[in-house]
């Protein structure tokens, strides 16, 4: 991993390690690509994600986050607030905070989708 750069960064997704996340089971794996730790960035959380068949992220909501999720291969159950529905590729989903989500590989091949999260950190924002 090269020095936060003022200017930018570039990085090939292959230099990322796979990382097998909390909340994340039956072989649900994230490349972090973009985050504060990994490139110095202050309001992006941008990951690649590939779920095996049965690969799951459990129900969970964001205080503050909203996340965008695109597919970009294979197909799976998208939970919103409860409600399912078949998501594929180019399918794009918006989640604003407080919404109850998930996704599930109940395809036949491999899921690989783009998140992006705003702000990186689920924290409250400072009143101050």
């Amino acid at each position: 991993m090269s020095e936060f750069q003022a200017g930018g960064s570039i990085r090939n997704v292959v230099e990322a390690m796979w990382e097998d996340l909390p909340g994340h089971f039956a072989g649900a794996y994230s490349k972090l690509l973009v985050r504060p730790e990994v490139c110095g960035s202050r309001r992006i959380d941008y990951r690649i994600s590939t779920y095996q068949p049965k690969g799951y992220v459990e129900p969970h909501t964001h205080r503050v986050q909203e996340q965008v999720y695109h597919v970009l291969e294979g197909e799976a159950l998208m939970e919103l607030d409860g409600e399912r529905r078949v998501v594929r590729r180019h399918d794009v989903v918006f989640v604003p905070p407080g919404v109850r989500h998930a996704i599930y590989n109940t395809g036949l091949t491999d899921l690989t989708f783009i998140v992006v999260t705003s702000p990186p950190d689920d924290a409250e924002p400072d009143s101050a």
